[in-house]
């Protein structure tokens, strides 16, 4: 049986951009002064229960494995990364320039006693997928002796 985990702004999310919401790297003007929009990849959990399995895939057009970190702190999964995608197509005299820039996290909490050896990483095509266990496998109770 597979659980999914619900992402609460998922479809928000999805429904901005089907619209066409701020692009990434738009100047912003704020009180402090011009800001660059923030690039938030898109994330799917999903949970395997007979493998004892937790797959997080993440959303990177346009990277390169070596483009992103991956971090485990205190119990924290950390994916972070910059993006500088810049493109130039130039026809019939017309020139078309693009150009995406931003940095980006996301942190995910792992469940309690998942040792960093236990997570598994891959990269291709863009999709970034994270594995690690549900839960960590238990520990035989020990015995211990009064003095």
């Amino acid at each position: 049986m597979s659980v999914y985990y619900y992402e609460p702004f998922y479809h928000f999310d999805r429904l901005l951009d089907a619209f066409g919401s701020r692009p990434i790297g738009q100047q912003l003007t704020t009180t402090d002064g011009p800001t660059t929009a923030v690039f938030r990849p898109k994330m799917d959990l999903h949970e395997d229960s007979a493998k004892n399995t937790v797959t997080a895939s993440f959303e990177l057009p346009g990277l390169k494995k070596e483009d992103v970190d991956i971090d485990v702190h205190d119990g924290r999964l950390t994916i972070s990364g910059e993006v500088k995608v810049s493109s130039e197509q130039e026809e019939e005299g017309y020139a078309v320039r693009e150009r995406k820039y931003g940095k980006f996290s996301r942190m995910l909490r792992l469940p309690q006693g998942v040792r960093e050896e236990e997570i598994r990483a891959s990269f291709e095509n863009g999709l970034l997928t994270v594995t690690f266990p549900k839960a960590a496998a238990e520990t035989v109770p020990k015995k211990i002796t009064i003095s």
